[in-house]
């Protein structure tokens, strides 16, 4: 959008100097023509004049009955009019010349200010692409920038969740097997523990009927002792 505006904006100048210069241009040839047609009429004006006075001059000696040269008022006559002609031509050709040029250097302005607008559109155009494409040079970098630091990020996390999962595995399987080598030595002592103190009840079970069957025996002894004496 920036651009179509810089382009419209630039063509609405162009247009408008070009206008400007046409105007310029139309009055100044209008200028020219007036003026080389007053210069014209005032050229053929003072000839005719010329050419009258000297008719007059002529008419008047006639009447008057002197004698005139004929041929000397012709002569001048022919002069003046040269004379005009001659100055009516040198300022229609300055005329001229000075119109062409006017021209010329209009046209050659025009043409000058319509490059320079062209050269200026161009250059926004350039100078707006360039920028577009940086920006999306810059966008494209930061978005790859965001995707690689996301990547790296799940990475490290990734990796960090399987090395505290895989932590958390090796001390679950220390715990269980400590736990089991304290059970297996509990057990093992409960039953050396079992074994003695059912060792200590069979020795104390073997005594204790020893000495009844000793006690038997002597209450036997004796009984029978007392019966037989």
């Amino acid at each position: 959008m920036v651009v179509v505006a810089a382009v419209a904006d630039a063509v609405a100048v162009a247009m408008a100097v070009t206008m400007a210069v046409a105007i310029v241009v139309v009055v100044v040839v209008v200028v020219v023509v007036v003026v080389v047609a007053v210069a014209v009429a005032v050229a053929v004006a003072v000839a005719v004049a010329v050419a009258v006075a000297a008719l007059a001059a002529v008419a008047a000696a006639v009447v008057l009955e002197e004698e005139v040269e004929v041929e000397v008022v012709v002569v001048v006559v022919v002069v003046v009019v040269v004379v005009v002609v001659v100055v009516v031509v040198i300022v229609v050709v300055v005329v001229v010349v000075v119109v062409v040029v006017v021209v010329v250097v209009v046209v050659v302005v025009v043409v000058v200010v319509v490059v320079v607008v062209e050269v200026v559109v161009v250059v926004v155009v350039v100078v707006v692409v360039v920028v577009v494409v940086v920006v999306e040079v810059v966008v494209l970098v930061v978005v790859v920038v965001v995707v690689v630091v996301v990547v790296v990020v799940v990475v490290v996390v990734v990796v960090v969740v399987v090395v505290v999962v895989v932590v958390v595995v090796v001390v679950v399987v220390v715990v269980v097997v400590v736990v089991v080598e304290v059970v297996v030595v509990v057990v093992v002592v409960v039953v050396e523990v079992v074994e003695v103190v059912v060792v200590v009840i069979v020795v104390e079970v073997v005594v204790v009927v020893e000495v009844v069957v000793v006690v038997v025996v002597v209450v036997v002894v004796v009984i029978v002792k007392r019966v037989v004496f």
